[in-house]
């Protein structure tokens, strides 16, 4: 089972390697996930086309003027493919 990086230490290095991204940065970002008793870690490598913090409406019955936030990154992949990571507190960033 892989354990989550979920120290204060971790969470506080992302945020701040979140924050001082910019466009054109090379990342690899690693999350862990977790489903019933299993673990396992993912890693998503590219280079940075965006990053933002998007209201979301994920959460189920929560008030209507809840302001849920998420932060994501927007990476283009070695081989073109555009995708969208989300952080949570079970995902760290890497520079690469």
């Amino acid at each position: 089972m892989a354990s989550a990086p979920t120290s204060p230490r971790l969470q506080q290095e992302t945020r701040q390697t979140f924050e001082a991204l910019k466009p054109g940065d090379r990342i690899e970002v690693s999350h862990v996930v977790t489903i019933g008793p299993q673990s396992w870690t993912t890693k998503t490598a590219g280079t940075v086309v965006a990053t933002e913090r998007g209201r979301h409406g994920l959460h189920f019955r929560r008030n209507f003027d809840d302001k849920v936030f998420s932060d994501f990154i927007l990476l283009r992949r070695e081989d073109g493919e555009m995708t969208t990571v989300a952080l949570d507190e079970f995902t760290t960033l890497q520079r690469l």
